[in-house]
């Protein structure tokens, strides 16, 4: 209820309104003034067709009194001024000479005098008294010059009628606006929320339309931006858990050395510099991840072979294959031409080289394949080593993740997340599955020459 109120209260909320009862207002004020003007010249019309035939019956019925008379001499017309009064006009009768011969008799020609009290009285309808052909004289009916109840009782309803489209469309103006208005002020109030640190805050509203789609992409961004924090979190967790442990071990032991506790033998020194390598490579981890994820700004994009890339890259980890007691199978064989940075996509493939030497057992095979399909290059790097379990496969990609068959196994787990932002850098994809151990699928854009030079000119 309070979203309700604040939606018509609100700033918006009253612009919709006053808008909509604006448009309301003048569409019923136009509506009524056709309707007041075409009732008016409707009824008009049908009364002077009324008054003419009424005017018509009474000369039918005076010329019939004239014919069972002889004459005008002493005729009776009570009947044809009742028929006149019936119908709330005053009957006049005159010869052919124009001589007034009802109500009574001695005026002049030209009865100037009636015409004119007939029109300062109401309006005067004529009507011509005709017996076997012959016109002997007319009938002249004064009617009322008040308005008309039918034209009274038409108007009241189209009043009537205004007043209720009046009230419908305030109504419906309202609800209108109340309908715009309420999600937006709850949009507004759910992101002030959200923006005080209110993490759980969120729209959900089913509003129509664009609306609705706003609503859902507030929640959609709430969502990724709670995620994002989470990441960040956990992120800066696993960097302070990678570092503690070789600096806490560098500390100690030259604490030890510094202390005089031990002798600087050789293979003390040598287990403490192993611990300043450890440090060294989470380092170097996080700076390649940092430079991998702004690659987008630093790409020096060329005409490149993928094959060859991942050629030069199997060659450049063939030791740590060899020495990690894998079957290395490649098919390298046709060029397949892309368009990137050649020191990047080797950087790309040579950390899938690495994690398969990092976890696959002594015997487990390889296979390096590059081919083209669909206007697209495709490398597959498959291994028949343990694989990861389907629930860990969606986090595969993520920063510092290592799954529970990792535990004891040397890394950072920053190596696929590198292959993810070096890959999406070059507008390609990347996808790993696990049905029989580990396959990585990347996918970039062929080479073509007009979208190469579009590219550079950019």
């Amino acid at each position: 209820m309070t979203s309700d109120r604040a939606a018509l209260t609100g700033p918006l909320g009253r612009r919709l309104l006053a808008a909509f009862l604006l448009v309301a207002v003048s569409s019923v004020a136009v509506l009524t003034a056709g309707a007041l003007i075409a009732a008016g010249l409707g009824l008009a019309g049908a009364r002077e067709q009324d008054r003419r035939q009424v005017a018509g019956r009474v000369a039918a019925a005076v010329a019939d009194t004239y014919a069972r008379s002889g004459g005008w001499d002493g005729i009776d017309l009570s009947a044809a001024s009742a028929a006149a009064a019936a119908v709330g006009a005053r009957l006049t009768v005159t010869n052919a000479t124009g001589a007034m011969v009802w109500p009574g008799h001695g005026m002049g020609p030209g009865m100037g005098g009636t015409q004119s009290m007939g029109n300062a009285a109401g309006l005067v309808v004529e009507a011509p008294v005709s017996v076997r052909g012959e016109r002997v004289g007319a009938v002249r009916l004064t009617f009322p010059a008040g308005a008309s109840s039918v034209r009274t009782v038409a108007w009241s309803w189209i009043a009537t009628a205004a007043v209720v489209a009046l009230l419908s469309g305030l109504t419906v103006s309202a609800f209108v606006a109340r309908r715009l208005a309420r999600p937006l002020v709850i949009l507004a109030a759910t992101a002030r929320r959200f923006a005080a640190g209110e993490r759980t805050a969120r729209a959900g509203l089913r509003a129509p339309g664009e609306l609705g789609q706003v609503a859902a992409a507030f929640d959609t961004m709430a969502d990724e931006v709670v995620r994002a924090d989470s990441v960040r979190r956990r992120l800066a967790a696993d960097i302070a858990h990678e570092l503690r442990t070789p600096l806490a071990g560098l500390q100690a032991g030259l604490e030890e050395l510094r202390d005089g506790l031990r002798a600087p033998e050789p293979e003390r020194l040598a287990a403490l510099h192993d611990q300043s390598l450890r440090l060294g490579r989470v380092v170097q981890d996080l700076a390649d991840l940092s430079a991998a994820e702004s690659a987008a700004l630093s790409l020096h994009r060329v005409r490149t072979d993928l094959a060859g890339i991942a050629a030069a890259a199997l060659a450049a980890q063939r030791a740590g294959l060899d020495a990690a007691g894998l079957t290395v199978t490649a098919d390298l064989g046709m060029p397949v031409p892309v368009h990137g940075d050649p020191d990047r996509l080797h950087q790309a493939v040579a950390n899938l080289f690495a994690n398969a030497a990092r976890y696959c057992r002594p015997g487990d095979q390889v296979l390096v394949r590059v081919r083209a399909e669909g206007g697209f290059a495709v490398l597959t790097v498959a291994d028949t080593g343990p694989g990861i379990p389907a629930d860990e496969l969606p986090h595969a990609f993520e920063r510092l993740w290592r799954g529970r068959g990792a535990t004891g196994t040397a890394g950072t787990g920053i190596g696929l997340a590198v292959v993810r932002e070096l890959i999406t850098a070059h507008g390609g994809t990347v996808a790993i599955t696990s049905p029989d151990g580990v396959t990585v699928t990347v996918r970039l854009p062929l080479w073509q020459a007009g979208a190469a030079g579009r590219a550079a000119s950019r």
